[in-house]
């Protein structure tokens, strides 16, 4: 498990110290202390337009009501999170779904909590693309062959979207030179030449789109109709230990995903205060859907495109890794 543990951290050192063993987590329900009937819960995030709803949810006091306290912490993508919960460093975090089902099918104990981000569905209106700078003569995903394509991180849904994509559009997509970058380092890369296409979410897709860059592939929306694109985990140790805290984040996370579906208004205000997007360019971003229940088709749909590619050693027991 501590090689696979590392595997998942590739590219990031922020959760090293927390993948090799941490202390807490497993004999108490939260890494800080409970204040009153208030509950602190570590969450690993990522500073990107699907987390809104846990920030907005918190200000809401849906936490609250079910005797939760978030803190969270932002990583670069779902596998560096996995190895921070599993360890204790969190009780809870945000991960695709292919990074779930990697680490569930290498042994990694984690369990799915509750939905956490869907796709639109719909072509050239998702919250994520692959796109390329304004000038690029690049047209179609079947161009990417050959090409230098910035991921979050690699081998997670990103990876097996761009990979979807590239084969619908005729392409190899063992072809496609893949690179690892942070989300909010991207818009600059493909400005300055450094990389010729991104797998982009929003913020950063309409950042891209601001500065005249293009879409050439809804690639979320090529896995799978309504895709579920990343779900919030915990460890199975702590949900055998702590069921009655997992359930309350469960109940008050539903909450805040209804709500933010409800209230974009309050979601583009809610972005700025953990991004640094500006607020021209945050009002013309395209939000996810935030179904509370997960979509059990287009995880399947996933897990096969997955097992394509060669990204699981076993097929993912979804039985075990879903809610």
């Amino acid at each position: 498990m501590r090689r696979l543990l590392s595997g998942l951290t590739a590219g990031t050192l922020l959760f090293a110290a927390a993948a090799c063993g941490s202390s807490g987590g497993s004999d108490a329900p939260n890494a800080s202390e409970s204040s009153g009937k208030v509950t602190t819960v570590e969450v690993g995030v990522i500073p990107i337009l699907d987390v809104a709803p846990l920030y907005l949810g918190q200000k809401k006091g849906f936490y609250e009501q079910h005797g939760l306290k978030l803190a969270m912490t932002t990583a670069q993508g779902g596998a560096a999170i996995v190895p921070g919960v599993v360890s204790g460093q969190f009780q809870f975090g945000f991960s695709n779904m292919t990074s779930l089902m990697i680490a569930q099918t290498g042994g990694v104990p984690v369990r799915a909590v509750v939905n956490g981000v869907n796709s639109t569905g719909v072509q050239g209106k998702d919250f994520g693309a692959v796109v390329v700078r304004k000038d690029s003569p690049i047209t179609s995903a079947k161009e990417l062959e050959g090409k230098k394509v910035a991921l979050n991180t690699l081998k997670n849904i990103n990876e097996t979207a761009v990979r979807e994509s590239v084969r619908k559009a005729g392409g190899d997509p063992d072809k496609v030179h893949m690179v690892e970058l942070a989300f909010d380092q991207m818009p600059a890369a493909l400005d300055q030449g450094r990389i010729d296409a991104a797998m982009v979410v929003e913020p950063a897709l309409a950042t891209v789109l601001s500065q005249g860059g293009r879409e050439i592939a809804s690639s979320l929306v090529d896995v799978a109709e309504n895709l579920t694109v990343a779900m919030y985990f915990t460890s199975a140790q702590y949900e055998k230990q702590h069921p009655d805290v997992v359930e309350k984040f469960r109940e008050a996370t539903a909450q805040s995903l209804a709500y933010a579906d409800d209230h974009p208004d309050e979601v583009r205000q809610i972005v700025t205060t953990y991004t640094r997007i500006p607020a021209d360019v945050l009002a013309r971003t395209t939000f996810p859907k935030w179904p509370a229940e997960p979509n059990r088709a287009s995880i399947e749909a996933l897990a096969e495109l997955g097992e394509q590619d060669g990204l699981f050693k076993k097929a993912p027991d979804l039985d075990a890794l879903l809610p």
